[in-house]
Order: structure tokens, then sequence, then C-alpha cells
């Protein structure tokens, strides 16, 4: 046991160092989604003149919700993961996994949360920058529950967020591109994720069918749980939901990876 966490304490050591080096990218992606938010305030002000409640939320509460929607992205968000994958298939990199004590998908995951660290705390940055501007907007709940219940819904929709993009990798063993794959699933994403605008104000028949996908659980419901936008009830559901679809989600990632290699032909080293 330890002798394996030792093994992975590496990989995601190499995976922090890898990341560093590409730190600048992160801080610029953070200062640009910045100006997305700025759009985004623009918008839901205009949205809320005259009214004080839309759905029955306020200007504060759903720009907290956008604010907190930036956060999980830069701290859960799988950016390129699913195309550092098919990358490692289609090169024969994956090869050397072949031969060694690794599970490759800890070893993916690994770097996948090492990347998270580094791009997490780089938005926090921007983040601190926008605050005398924003801070008027911001409304937390101070219900203590929702960052007991906050807390490990993160981690299962970053665990939900990988596995989604470590499948898309995986289809690489059959399709020479995936990149429609992906640009499909990032659109449903953007939408049925909560994205674009809250999914509790979106119509009934939409929110009820993005609850059946796990696009659902992937940001939107974090972020429902730690603004208020969800009662104590719905969020133990959720959390519910979310392990379930973090079991079949590992399952298709097992069932991809033997059915895969059945397929892989590695030649040389």
């Amino acid at each position: 046991m330890l002798g394996t966490l030792n093994k992975y304490r590496h990989v995601f050591i190499v995976g922090l160092q890898s990341n560093i080096v590409y730190r600048w990218n992160f801080a610029l992606r953070g200062f640009i989604s910045l100006f997305h938010l700025i759009v985004v305030f623009t918008l839901w002000t205009a949205a809320y003149q005259g009214s004080t409640e839309i759905g029955g939320f306020n200007v504060q509460q759903t720009m907290t919700y956008f604010v907190m929607l930036l956060v999980l992205q830069f701290f859960i968000g799988a950016f390129n993961e699913d195309y550092e994958i098919s990358e490692e298939i289609r090169n024969g990199l994956i090869n050397q996994f072949l031969l060694k004590p690794i599970n490759y998908f800890t070893y993916r995951f690994t770097i996948y949360i090492a990347a998270r660290v580094v791009s997490g705390l780089l938005i926090l940055v921007p983040l601190l920058i926008a605050f005398p501007f924003i801070k008027d907007y911001l409304t937390f709940p101070d219900e203590l529950w929702r960052i007991a219940l906050g807390l490990p819904s993160i981690l299962l929709a970053g665990l939900i967020q990988f596995s989604i993009a470590y499948c898309f990798g995986m289809l690489t063993f059959w399709f020479l591109e995936i990149q429609g794959f992906v640009i499909l699933s990032l659109a449903l994403e953007t939408l049925l994720g909560g994205q674009m605008f809250p999914l509790d104000l979106m119509p009934d028949w939409v929110f009820k069918i993005s609850q059946c996908l796990p696009f659902y659980y992937q940001m939107y419901f974090p972020a429902a749980v730690l603004t208020g936008r969800i009662d104590q009830a719905l969020a133990i559901q959720g959390l519910i939901a979310q392990l379930g679809w973090v079991v079949l989600l590992l399952g298709l990632n097992c069932l991809l990876w033997s059915r895969g290699l059945r397929r892989h032909t590695a030649v040389g080293g």
C-alpha cells in the first residue's frame, strides 16, 4: 500500500511540475474568463432591471452562482484530458503502461488532480483582483450542511468530469479522431450542465431531463448546493445520484479499456 501511494505521489509531483511550466496559460485563461464573467454580469443585471427576482432568485444569488461556476470550472473541469489520452493511444505512448505495474486510469487521474490544483489556485488571482468590484453581488447561504454536502459533491463532480473525458479518450481505440464526440459532449454540458443558464430557470421539462444525465452533476449540482439553489433533501438525493454515475462511469471506463486493448497493436517501445 505504501509503495503504491509513493508511486502515485511521484506521479502527482511530476504532474505539478509539468503544469507549473504552463502556469501562464492557466493564468491567461483565468483572466479571459473574467471577461466572460463581465459579460454575464452585464446581461443579468440588465435582465433584472425592473424586477427584484427571476425564478425566485435575486440578482445577488444569480451572480454568486456564476462566480462559483467559474471557480469550479478551474478546480474540477477536465480541460484537455480526453485529447491527451487520445494522443497517448494514437502515438503509442500508452505501451509503456502495459509493461509497468501502474494503473493507467489512476495515473491519468493523478495527473488531472495535479493540473486542477495549479489551475484552481491560479484562478484565485484574477478573482481577488475583481473582488472589490463584485463583492456587492455575492451572497452565500449560512447553512453549515451546504459545506458538509458541497465538498463531497465537488469531489464526485470531479470524478464524473474526468471519467467522461477518459471515456472519450478511450474511443481512440476505435476511432482515429474523437473531436466530434468531444464537441458534442461540450455542447450538451454547456446547456444541460447549467453553464449557459442556471437550470432552475430553464423550462421544467429541460430541468427534469438534465437531472437524468451526468452533465447536471458536473457543474450545476455542486454550484447549486453551495449557493443555495436547492434544499437539503434534493442535495442528498443528488449526492446519491452522483455516486451512482461515478460507479457507472468507472465500470464503463474499465470496459472500454479492456475491449480497447484487444484492438490495440503495440509496436516498439
